[in-house]
């Protein structure tokens, strides 16, 4: 299905009991929202799981370049107000977590639960940023192949790499399949992103963190933080995990998500 509201014909799926207590997934980056397909058929009956993929990533348009997290935090707004989603509980993975911090600073009282998954509050350090360009430079001179073998080197456990080997080339696939335009825009819009610790304390709705304890991009300590600043938030390490903690061990995560859930009902 399309949503046009955002001003791009942006690719979203609406699954499960239209009655039922809204979740939506946002992908981190450079996926898309097929990732979370372990999770939305793990949901019971009673939630109506919503996925969709951030503008550039899988069937989504580019549009405009360039990207800001302001926008692709307005085109959550937009597909929320399509579907007239009623405090929906938002389930971000990385930078999926960036865009649900950042929605829930702009507009706190419309969500009913967070659930921030291997990502962090604070903005790139310089050294992350220069990681960026790099990344950038590998795209721009035609190394989007490279750029994939690299990412999955970074994005699973080491151990994964060698047994996850489904998950591997479904994550080497989307991300070759990406236009080479989205993926810089969108690299460029996390490096630029605003720091979020500051909301951190006010946040007053359930909360669950997770993370993977391999993660290698936004390590346990990037969780640990928020727990310690996310008054009454729980924070699960999923073992056997690196960074993609929902692909590399579903099981452990859906355990930590649907136990989370059972307090929403």
């Amino acid at each position: 299905m399309w949503n046009k509201t955002s001003g791009l014909n942006q690719f979203y799926n609406d699954r499960g009991n239209e009655d039922g207590i809204p979740v939506i997934f946002i992908h981190g980056f450079p996926f898309d929202s097929s990732t979370w397909e372990n999770q939305v058929v793990a949901l019971p009956s009673n939630f109506r799981p919503v996925v969709y993929d951030v503008r550039g990533h899988g069937q989504s348009e580019v549009g405009d370049i360039p990207y800001s997290l302001e926008f692709l935090v307005d085109d959550l707004f937009a597909l929320i107000e399509k579907l007239e989603l009623q405090q929906p509980i938002l389930c971000g993975l990385s930078m999926g977590g960036y865009i649900a911090l950042r929605a829930y600073e702009k507009w706190p009282g419309l969500f009913k639960a967070l659930i921030l998954c291997d990502t962090r509050a604070e903005g790139d350090s310089n050294t992350a940023k220069i990681n960026r360009a790099h990344a950038i430079k590998t795209i721009w001179n035609g190394g989007i192949k490279k750029y994939a073998e690299d990412s999955v080197k970074n994005l699973f456990w080491s151990e994964n790499i060698l047994s996850k080997i489904p998950e591997i080339v479904q994550i080497k696939s989307i991300i070759e399949k990406t236009s080479p335009d989205a993926l810089c825009a969108a690299l460029m819009a996390l490096a630029a992103r605003t720091d979020s610790t500051e909301i951190l304390t006010g946040i007053n709705i359930p909360t669950l963190i997770i993370v993977g304890e391999h993660d290698k991009i936004t390590p346990p300590i990037a969780a640990e933080f928020l727990h310690e600043n996310i008054n009454g938030s729980e924070l699960v390490i999923i073992k056997k995990a690196g960074h993609l903690s929902n692909l590399e061990n579903p099981e452990e995560f859906n355990k930590a998500l649907l136990h989370f859930l059972e307090n929403m009902q």
